[in-house]
């Protein structure tokens, strides 16, 4: 039996070169086959929904969800671990691989089909991943019906002429703070990668693919664009560092972001949910948010208090939660 994994993904999908990276890091024999028109047939037999990225195991199983995935491979192969020996910062990694992979996602998914440029680039770049091998003509035509699907289904991600001016705004005020943050470290909680890098790089590298978040990211930092090139193939560099080293840059992202954006409009969505709602609004730092409610972020928030109600000392943790204003949202 080969002991080779198959990735089944895409580079303009953020949770799939997420997944890419973590395999990169932990030199797991994979092979990264991009789902095509050619490959549907051979990715339907290891996906139960359509969605990327997929993982075929050498035992012919199929994994789905980057973030369910990258737990189970972490199993399986331990070193080097993704999860710093602190259960505070443990935690705090998996709560930033969350916000990057529901929150970063807004700020992705927005950029990518709010202007002309960005939706012809990802459009023509998606038709031509799509259908490889075909006429100038077909591609055009893909796009086209890329670019309208896509620019409808911004919706998704809470994106509309109301929420614009904030995700804009925040993007910007995080990206100066996460190059504050890079520089004077390789990774988000020191030389090594952690859980957290994977879900925000993923979001981020993404955005920096397309045109306008290129020109923002590489013209308003610079710690940054050496960072995503990094992540694209991680490696250790050394140990990951204490809260007390991390504090000072982490704590604003933490605050503003986590506690200030994702957290409370994570809450207010499954409250929205369990309520029967069509549509909501809720008071976030950056102003009132509104949205249809999503049935997988009530899930992950499930599955992140959860994973806080797993940790057994929250001596340390809980004040740092709580600091940042995410405690309440937790559970604690």
């Amino acid at each position: 039996m080969s002991d080779v994994f198959r990735i089944y993904g895409a580079e303009l999908s953020p949770f799939s070169v997420k997944v890419r990276s973590y395999f990169r890091y932990k030199n797991i024999p994979h092979e990264w086959i991009i789902r095509s028109a050619d490959k549907m047939e051979e990715f339907g037999k290891y996906a139960k929904l359509p969605l990327i990225p997929a993982v075929a195991t050498p035992e012919g199983d199929g994994l789905q969800d980057s973030t369910p995935i990258i737990e189970k491979m972490e199993a399986r192969f331990p070193q080097p671990s993704i999860h710093p020996s602190d259960p505070a910062l443990a935690f705090i990694s998996a709560l930033v691989e969350e916000f990057g992979d529901e929150w970063g996602n807004k700020w992705m998914f927005h950029y990518r089909w709010a202007r002309p440029a960005d939706q012809d680039s990802a459009a023509g770049r998606l038709a031509r991943t799509m259908l490889p091998g075909q006429e100038d003509a077909q591609y055009d035509e893909m796009s086209a019906q890329i670019k309208a699907r896509m620019i409808d289904r911004v919706w998704f991600v809470g994106s509309s002429e109301k929420t614009a001016p904030q995700i804009e705004s925040t993007f910007a005020e995080f990206l100066a703070q996460l190059d504050a943050h890079l520089a004077s470290r390789s990774y988000l909680f020191g030389a090594q990668p952690a859980f957290g890098d994977f879900g925000l790089w993923g979001q981020v590298y993404n955005a920096w693919t397309d045109p306008t978040c290129k020109a923002l990211i590489e013209s308003s930092t610079s710690h940054v664009v050496p960072w995503i090139a990094r992540m694209l193939t991680p490696s250790s560099e050394g140990e990951f560092e204490a809260w007390s080293a991390l504090e000072a840059t982490l704590l604003p992202i933490l605050t503003d972001h986590v506690g200030g954006l994702f957290l409370p409009w994570s809450d207010a969505n499954a409250t929205a949910l369990a309520g029967g709602e069509e549509e909501y609004s809720v008071a976030i730092r950056s102003g009132e948010w509104t949205q249809k409610p999503q049935k997988y972020h009530a899930r992950s928030l499930a599955a992140l208090r959860a994973r806080y109600g797993a940790v057994v000392d929250k001596s340390m943790l809980d004040p740092i939660l709580e600091a940042v204003g995410c405690l309440r949202y937790l559970g604690g």
